[in-house]
């Protein structure tokens, strides 16, 4: 499972961005569907993290080799029983949490293997998309960039949706940040108004 959505360019240097200023310098990391493996090569760069991603596309596991990112090709809805307990300090899901089928078992499996979790998401929630469905269409926006028939999303979720999600399964949201489609921060109405969610969480128990 890889990543499925490509934003622009500056959504993506505000997603990295925010990321890195989540983590610690020296932090052990592990990417889920880590795509070409910029996060990584980023947090290397700026944080000096440590870590793998775990990505099964073919190409885009050369293309993390060839940025020089540890990478193992691997199917993350067969779950992370190759990682002992509290083996990294963040697990990531960047644009993939909206690709996955089993949800519930990948994030109890990323609180398991890491002390945190991050994912970053399309809001579904965001004006634009509730525009194309109150006009009949399925959305298709930077976050959701696909057609109804060749989408590699299953299914699809809003701010407040992945909010009452944790609230739900006992995970502690700690941070967040909600951004438009240019990459701004969005303070006010952000289920209505945000583009992409970017999370921090973890258990409340921890």
């Amino acid at each position: 499972m890889s990543s499925s959505v490509t934003p622009s360019r500056r959504t993506r240097r505000r997603d990295f961005d925010t990321i890195a200023g989540w983590i610690g310098d020296g932090a052990h990391v592990l990417d889920l569907g880590c795509g070409d493996g910029s996060l990584l090569r980023h947090l290397r760069r700026v944080r000096r993290a440590t870590g793998y991603g775990i990505e099964l596309d073919d190409d885009k596991v050369l293309a993390s080799l060839k940025n020089g990112v540890n990478v193992l090709q691997a199917d993350l809805e067969q779950g992370l029983s190759g990682f002992e307990d509290d083996s990294f300090d963040y697990v990531i899901l960047s644009l993939t949490l909206q690709a996955v089928r089993h949800t519930e078992r990948i994030v109890r499996e990323m609180l398991r293997v890491g002390r945190e979790a991050i994912v970053t998401f399309p809001n579904f929630g965001y004006w634009r998309h509730r525009l194309h469905v109150l006009l009949g269409r399925v959305p298709v926006s930077r976050e959701l960039p696909y057609q109804w028939y060749d989408t590699p999303n299953v299914h699809v979720l809003t701010i407040d949706d992945f909010e009452i999600f944790c609230a739900g399964h006992g995970m502690r949201v700690r941070e967040r940040v909600v951004l438009d489609e240019a990459g701004d921060e969005v303070k006010l109405l952000a289920n209505l108004l945000g583009a992409l969610a970017v999370y921090r969480f973890d258990k409340w128990s921890a």
